[in-house]
Parts: C-alpha cells; structure tokens; sequence
C-alpha cells in the first residue's frame, strides 16, 4: 500500500523507533513496523525530521567576492560595495551563482527558504528573473519564496518603488525593505506595508542593523503593523540594537514585538562578523537574543544571510551549523535550550514565515524526511551532524553518504 517506507526513523516524541510510511507525497502512517514489500530504506536508528526553513537568505548577492574586495569590513562597505557590483548583475550569472548556494543548501537539509531579491534601478529586474527561473528549476526540491526587496532605500528613489511592483506582478511571493538605509524609515516602513497589503502578501524588513541602542525604527513598524491589522504577516530580520538594549528596555520592545506578532529572524555570521568593530577590547557580540525574545512570545528563527560577499565573506548554507553558532554565541547549553536553537531553523522558522510545518513528522502532512547523522535534535546541534539523506514529498532529492575511515594494513 506504500509508495516508500523509511524504517527505524528516531522521532522526537516517541520513545521507540518508528517506520514513516508514504502515499502520495505525504505521510500516511508511523508505526513501531510498517508491511514489507515497499521500496524502503533504513534510517538505522538515527533521528529523522522534517528538514530545515531558512528564513532570511540573500542567493542574488552570494558568491560576489572576486568583484567586492574587503578593506574595512563595516557594514557601510558592504552595502556600498555590493551596491556597485550589482550594476554588474546578469540573468545568468545571478543564477548560476545562486544555484551553486542553492545546491548547498539542499544538501544541507534546506527544505523551504525566503530569498531576498533586490529590485532597483542599479540591478532591475535581472536577479528577479534569475530567482524565479531558479524557483521554478528546484520547485521539486525546495519550497523558495522570493521577497521582492530594497536595500538602498525608498523614499529618495522611488523608480524602486515601481520595480517592487513589477516582481510583484511577476510572481513575488513577499515584499521588503531596508530602513536604515531611507531617509525616512518611517515613510519607507509604510510604503512596503502598501505593498503588503495591496498584493496579500508578508512583509519582512532589515532593521535596527547597529549597536546604538537610541533611534530604534521597531516602534514605527509596529505601530503601522497594529494600525493596519497586520499582526502574523510581518518579520524582521538582524534587530541586533536589542542586544545593545538595557534590559527593561528590551523587555518593553520583546513585549510590544509580541502583541504585534511581528517575527524575528537572527543572523548569527553577519551580526558577529559586522558589528562591533570599533572596539578595541571586549568586542561585543552584536546579536540579538532570539531566545529571549522567544520567552516573551515572539516567533523567532535563525537563519543564514549572506554567503560569500562583503556582508558575510565566508558561508556553506548549512543551518545546523547555524543553529549551533548561535547556541555557543548566547551561551546556551541545557537541553532545552538546545533544543529551541534547533526549533529555531526548523518549526519556528516556518512559523516566521507563516508556514505551519512541525518539525518532527507527522501523519498527514508531506513526506519531507531528513535524516542526521545524530540520535536526536539536541545532539544534532551539539555536534553539527551531517545531514544523510533527505526525501521532499516523498521523493528523494540528495545522498550525503559518511566518511569512511581507510585503514592500512600493518
């Protein structure tokens, strides 16, 4: 009766192993032993979920290095040289350079994803393109959704603003903005929210990207959120002001973040690798505390953002990876702690970007199987397990076979 079973699945919330049975794309059953005679494949007692959801990526600007060199490594630079290289930008070699991520990704048990997509003047409309091209390349491998994005701002600039349309037109899935990069934050918040709500879509924006803890633009935005009745339809990524915040402060942003049911995405390598620079000693840490702000009600992820470029000179795409950077940065070590740093590139990323997807498998939803080379999610972000194998739906997309040791004979 089943198109494919994987056998001796470990699952989080069953005691024993259990074999995941599939009709259809979905899962169908999971029980202690399913009937022989399907194609199957033992997962050998390791622990299967149901892959990871990169919330905050940017494929148009990855792998640009050769054309961007590094001198001071701020942010300033990065937005000014990736501002320049994007003048450069080709259909075809947006593509080929986000298919090259994209590919790690999967491998890496990536299974749904939110690309950033800049549309402005400098570039047009040529990563969009490139973006929906690749979306529809890997449609049976991973679920991506563009968000039609501007990075150098709005309000002083506003043939982006009609570029934003055009790929909303064209098949954009989001919409968002940058505004520390406007002239006017507040204009720019509300003119992404038009968008927003003119074409039914989430909105997502980079924000409060320093360590001043003054001139945060997170009450503007959830002001506008609330106003417009926008709540569980808009997410931020970076926020890294809130860890310069004195904490009450930040427990009054945490809680007014969660009456908004606005989401927020961490970005661990760039956070680190940008902020901060100008200390000489005790360098801060320039993250922002998702697990905190989780505790207060706040849909939370961890994601990747830059591979590869002058915001993120270094990147695999690999979120278990992710997941346990950021447990060593905040200093997290109990299991429950662990474990939330995994729900954080798995149920709770979804949930960010208003996906209902569990992590661990269950009946009745799509057979997206991964399995990691680890007895549980807690050990799978302690030692940064290596993705096995992974299904979408049901059918397999990639082989990640363990290294073998070759012994010599004495």
């Amino acid at each position: 009766m089943f198109e494919f079973v994987l056998r001796e699945a470990r699952i989080d919330g069953r005691d024993d192993l259990a074999d995941i049975g599939v009709i259809g794309g979905s899962i169908a059953a999971i029980e202690p032993r399913l009937p022989e005679g399907a194609p199957d494949r033992s997962a050998e007692g390791r622990f299967v979920c149901t892959g990871f959801v990169d919330a905050h990526i940017h494929l148009d600007k990855a792998g640009i290095l050769d054309r961007c060199p590094i001198c001071e490594g701020t942010l300033k630079e990065a937005v000014s040289l990736t501002a320049a290289a994007k003048a450069g930008f080709r259909a075809n070699d947006v593509h080929a350079r986000a298919e090259t991520v994209l590919k790690q990704a999967i491998v890496s048990g990536t299974m749904a994803m939110r690309s950033f997509v800049e549309t402005d003047p400098r570039v047009g409309l040529a990563s969009f393109e490139a973006l929906t091209q690749l979306k529809r390349d890997y449609a049976s491998m991973i679920d991506l959704d563009l968000c039609a994005f501007a990075q150098e701002g709005l309000t002083q600039e506003m043939a982006t603003y009609d570029l934003l349309i055009a790929a909303l037109e064209h098949g954009a899935t989001s919409v968002g903005g940058c505004p520390y990069t406007d002239p006017d934050p507040a204009r720019h918040i509300d003119l992404v929210l038009d968008l927003a709500e003119r074409f039914a879509v989430p909105a997502d924006f980079h924000i409060d990207f320093d360590l001043d803890p003054e001139g945060s633009d997170l009450p503007a935005l959830i002001s506008s959120v609330k106003a417009r009745g926008l709540q569980g339809r808009v997410s931020v990524g970076h926020a890294s002001k809130l860890s310069a915040m004195a904490p009450e402060r930040f427990r009054e942003l945490a809680g007014q973040l969660a009456e908004a049911d606005v989401g927020v995405v961490v970005l661990p390598a760039t956070d680190l690798y940008l902020m901060g620079r100008g200390a000489e000693r005790l360098a801060p840490r320039g993250m922002a505390r998702a697990d905190l702000l989780a505790k207060a009600g706040v849909r939370t992820a961890v994601a990747t953002n830059n591979v590869l470029n002058p915001f993120t000179p270094f990147g695999d795409a690999s979120l278990i990876r992710m997941a346990n950077l950021y447990a060593n940065v905040a200093q997290l070590g109990t299991d429950e702690q662990i474990a939330q740093s995994f729900g954080m590139i798995g149920e709770a990323a979804a949930s960010v970007l208003g996906l209902l997807r569990d992590s661990a498998p269950t009946v009745g939803a799509p057979a997206d199987l991964l399995i990691l080379d680890a007895t549980s999610a807690i050990e799978a972000v302690r030692r940064i397990a290596q993705p096995i194998a992974g299904w979408k739906k049901g059918r397999q997309t990639f082989e990640h076979p363990l290294p073998r040791l070759l012994r010599l004979s004495s």
